[in-house]
């Protein structure tokens, strides 16, 4: 039994943050056309850090924590699977440039690793952080592949929470400045709006339906598919095709940089 009540306390601290949290509920904020959510996780994590702040959890209550999250993300895993099989024949119905939209996520990496590797020195953490979006898919994954506690899985758990903390704030206004270029169609934009994340989503589609009124019904389809798909095709795009085209940029260059400090 001592055992079995020996992290009591962390327990009662996730409990209380999501009481909290919920009962604080999503918020929506919008200036003009631009808008974006706020949902009880950014909540919890802002809540975290503070108790971390001043010191309510210590050092070994947050490494057995960690632990937790390996938990928590095999029932997510076994959720993100539960999707797939029900949604096949919609996938198919979508047509190809929402099937094939996931190979766009390979542009970032482009982007994403060279500049964690060459710029920030990140090491293996610029593989979990740049292979993907960082969403609960990705987490998934690098938690089945290497473990959150590698550097791999701390990688992914920054841009996870990066993008929970900023992405709907950062959505709602690249959307938002997009639209004044006036030079992507409504449609693109509305399944750009689909990342995996609900929020990001919402915070992301509010400006097209604000400037497009008249399609709002057919943007807010297009963004739900998109939704969709990306939790369903992108799982096996991550897998299959980013993570080891990452893995692969990540080690050229990587022996670039090491073998140019060897000179």
């Amino acid at each position: 039994m001592k055992d079995l009540m020996k992290d009591w306390k962390i327990h009662a601290l996730c409990l209380i943050l999501v009481i909290v949290s919920e009962f604080i509920g999503a918020r929506k904020f919008a200036f003009g056309p631009i808008g974006f959510s706020l949902i009880p996780m950014l909540y919890a994590l802002i809540l975290g850090a503070v108790m971390g702040v001043c010191k309510l959890v210590n050092k070994e209550e947050m490494e057995t924590s960690s632990e937790y999250i390996g938990i928590s993300v095999m029932f997510l895993t076994a959720k993100m699977g539960s999707t797939i099989g029900p949604n096949l024949p919609a996938i198919v119905k979508a047509g190809p440039a929402l099937l094939l939209q996931e190979l766009g996520n390979l542009g970032t990496i482009l982007i994403a690793i060279p500049v964690a590797c060459l710029v920030f020195k990140m090491g293996r953490a610029a593989v979990g952080a740049g292979f993907s979006i960082s969403r609960e898919g990705s987490l998934a994954i690098i938690a089945d592949m290497y473990g959150l506690a590698s550097p791999e899985g701390q990688g992914v758990m920054g841009a996870y929470i990066t993008g929970t903390v900023l992405g709907t704030v950062f959505n709602g206004l690249l959307v938002s400045f997009l639209i004044t270029l006036n030079v992507f169609h409504p449609y693109a934009l509305a399944m750009a709006a689909g990342t995996g994340s609900a929020s990001m989503m919402s915070a992301a589609l509010a400006p097209v339906v604000e400037a497009f009124p008249e399609m709002a019904e057919t943007l807010s389809a297009y963004a739900a598919s998109s939704q969709m798909l990306t939790s369903v095709d992108g799982m096996y795009m991550s897998l299959f095709i980013a993570l080891p085209f990452t893995n692969w940029l990540y080690g050229k260059l990587s022996r670039k940089y090491s073998k140019k400090n060897a000179e």
